[in-house]
């Protein structure tokens, strides 16, 4: 598996949300910060997108799209600085009978997607990325044909629809960051070595099976490299020694695991490569500070105080 894929899959994004809105000026739109990654893309006319500054809003024309990281509420509208309304009341204000298929040359069609993110891997992506990223899709360009395909699953209610929205919704979060990561000089570093052909080989073979005792010379002959350098091209690509990233890996594996709750301790040691629960309980407190069974109930105690918090008991994302 790619290091792409691992990372999508593992960090289980979900809670995929679609709308397709027309609306026609004054239009304003505020989404909340708690969405971890929003995504905006207009069809038809044009719209304005910011956070807290209006004069530093980004245009976005037919054809583009736009991937806002959360923490900050973002606006969305016909024009910088236009008063914006809270999903309910735009919805409210907007939606009608004949909504879904006016055609008037004033009108902005534009899709919101969002999704959700767990545990350190969906973290990690998120931090990649930028707080608002910008995205032309071109004719020809796969972003482009799947922008297309989206709008027009929407603008009617058809069997199996939410399965065919999820699965474009998926296509479009790969599309996007994959150009991002191709595109950025942030881009984390793993992707960045994953391009090399030879620590491409080994970082994956780490992912695929993390539960296996790794040497730094079986790494070094799937990479085709003597054990020497070997070491000093993985170093300077990750910034880390191969059995330091292994480590780490294997306690974001770990981690992700002891957050889900179902796993017990021998089976979390199985899956990231220790000998017995308590190998595993000695390496997981040197580089955490705390026992794994004490990390995953404060774990689960942040969780309920944050369902609790925000009144939604879940992701709290509220589309139009």
């Amino acid at each position: 598996m790619d290091l792409l894929q691992d990372h999508l899959t593992r960090a289980r994004a979900s809670g995929g949300v679609f709308a397709r809105t027309v609306a026609e000026p004054p239009w304003g739109l505020r989404l909340s910060g708690s969405i971890q990654l929003a995504l905006h893309a207009v069809v038809q006319g044009r719209a304005w997108l910011w956070l807290d500054d209006p004069q530093d809003a980004l245009e976005l024309a037919p054809g583009e799209l736009a991937l806002v990281r959360g923490g900050l509420d973002h606006h969305i509208a016909h024009e910088p600085g236009a008063a914006c309304l809270e999903p309910e009341d735009f919805k409210a204000r907007h939606a009608g009978p004949d909504s879904d298929d006016r055609q008037a040359q004033r009108s902005t069609v534009f899709l919101c997607g969002a999704y959700q993110f767990s545990g350190d891997v969906g973290e990690g992506l998120l931090g990649a990325l930028p707080q608002v990223l910008p995205l032309s899709a071109a004719v020809g360009d796969p972003l482009h044909d799947v922008i297309g395909v989206v709008s027009r699953e929407l603008a009617a209610a058809e069997p199996g629809q939410q399965t065919v929205l999820d699965r474009l919704l998926d296509v479009l979060l790969v599309l996007a960051i994959r150009t991002s990561f191709r595109t950025s000089g942030n881009a984390p570093r793993w992707f960045r070595a994953s391009a090399d052909p030879r620590l491409g080989t080994a970082l994956r073979a780490m992912h695929d099976d993390a539960a296996r005792p790794w040497t730094v010379p079986e790494l070094a002959e799937l990479s085709g490299l003597s054990r020497a350098a070997f070491a000093r091209s993985f170093q300077r690509a990750l910034g880390q020694a191969p059995m330091q990233y292994l480590t780490d890996w294997r306690m974001t594996v770990a981690r992700d695991c002891l957050r889900a709750g179902q796993p017990t301790l021998a089976e979390v040691a199985e899956r990231t490569g220790y000998g017995s629960p308590y190998a595993f309980a000695a390496a997981f407190r040197r580089h955490h500070g705390l026992p794994p069974g004490v990390w995953r109930r404060q774990q689960e105690e942040q969780t309920a105080l944050l369902a609790a918090g925000t009144g939604t008991g879940g992701d709290g994302v509220h589309f139009v």
